[in-house]
């Protein structure tokens, strides 16, 4: 059953829809989902035959004439996301029509000859891949401090939050809590794997507890160093003393684009490999009490089936429950039509005792949605189905 519409308009050539399609099929593979079976690419010509009822996002393709005018326009009317694209020299203003200024565009990247990144977004807009977008960097101060910075700057400067402990936690906070939290939110660690590294407990411990999040990690080996077997799972780059441009640390721009590129793809793989786990583990709890999962639909909404033949849609998210994802799913739901409360489904481990606190009086205060650790879903559930 299709869950999801990618359409894609405007000035925009047969090569570029194959690239698109073939990286897009990738992705999504990483989610057990397939091309034209959970996911319908839509070029002009077959944009009026999309379901009105599954998520959906655009791609306009910018350049003269501005082709698919209409055919944005009306979908830019039923509030599909739409990013404009444009070539790395075009100008934005010029290329692409004038009602969709107003969206946030996107530049051709020479360097992303894939077109990873448009992708990603695409899926982002859908909701496959979650917006927030968020890097984790575990270092040795003494020995990669200039390079943790640099990439946490550059990786920021692409719309990413990038976590660096000496930027990202304030005087009087405690340290340890927050480094923790923010790492279970993290979609990626990158790894800066330099000779001591794994002298220190505090890198050890933060690539253990990735590895036991679930978190993917890239790792980044300095020059002449032999990597240790602990990180033989990662994702790894080997860098060269020439990717150094000064005596400084810090690594020229062309490997930095090729680091960035790697995060963008590494992400998507990390967040689709923590919704199957969590949706495992749920699938799981539910065993316990006689109930099954019936399906996955758009959301990656898991419709839960009770021993009495009752339904509970269930939503599991990657990361900290806010209440902002409270009120998308509350807002999922109803558009979806569906019956009863919606349950939001999360992986309390490693979340701050003062957030779990927050939680408790977020479920207390808003009951168009529950949120119910993954953990404690048999138990809860079975409350729930009482209602």
């Amino acid at each position: 059953m299709i869950s999801y519409e990618i359409l894609i308009l405007g000035n925009v050539k047969d090569e570029q829809v194959a690239v698109l399609s073939a990286t897009l099929r990738e992705i999504i593979s990483d989610f057990g989902l397939s091309i034209g079976s959970d996911v319908e690419i839509r070029t002009r010509d077959a944009v009026e035959n999309r379901d009105r009822h599954v998520a959906a996002a655009a791609i306009y393709f910018g350049g003269p004439n501005n082709p698919d005018e209409d055919i944005a326009r009306t979908l830019s009317f039923h509030s599909i996301p739409i990013i404009p694209v444009v070539d790395s020299n075009s100008d934005f203003g010029v290329s692409v029509p004038h009602f969709l200024h107003q969206f946030n565009g996107y530049r051709m990247r020479d360097d992303d000859p894939a077109m990873i990144e448009i992708s990603t977004a695409l899926l982002e807009c859908i909701g496959l891949v979650r917006p927030l977008r968020r890097v984790f960097i575990s270092y040795k101060r003494t020995e990669s401090r200039v390079a943790a910075a640099q990439l946490h700057d550059l990786i920021s400067a692409r719309g990413y939050d990038v976590f660096l402990d000496t930027h990202d936690i304030r005087p009087g906070e405690p340290f340890q809590d927050i480094l923790w939290h923010r790492l279970c939110d993290s979609d990626l660690l990158i790894m800066l794997d330099t000779p001591l590294y794994f002298e220190s407990k505090w890198t050890r411990q933060e690539i253990g507890r990735a590895r036991a999040k679930e978190i993917h990690v890239l790792r980044l080996v300095w020059p002449e160093h032999k990597p240790n077997r602990m990180t033989e799972f990662a994702e790894t780059l080997y860098l060269e003393s020439q990717d150094f441009g000064s005596a400084d640390g810090s690594i020229n721009a062309q490997r930095c684009d090729e680091i960035i590129l790697a995060v963008e793809r590494l992400r998507s793989k990390s967040i689709a490999s923590r919704y199957i786990s969590i949706t495992g583990k749920l699938r799981a709890e539910i065993a316990k009490i006689g109930a099954t999962i019936e399906s996955v639909g758009a959301n990656r909404t898991v419709a839960i089936k009770l021993e009495d033949g009752r339904r509970i849609w269930a939503y599991p998210i990657v990361g900290i429950p806010s209440a902002e994802i409270l009120n998308e799913i509350s807002v999922r739901a109803r558009m979806a039509y569906a019956s009863g409360t919606p349950v939001l489904i999360y992986d309390h481990v490693g979340i701050r005792d003062r957030w779990n606190e927050h939680l408790a009086w977020l479920d207390e205060n808003i009951r168009s949605v529950r949120s119910i650790k993954v953990s404690e879903a048999a138990w809860q559930l079975v409350e729930l189905g009482e209602g």
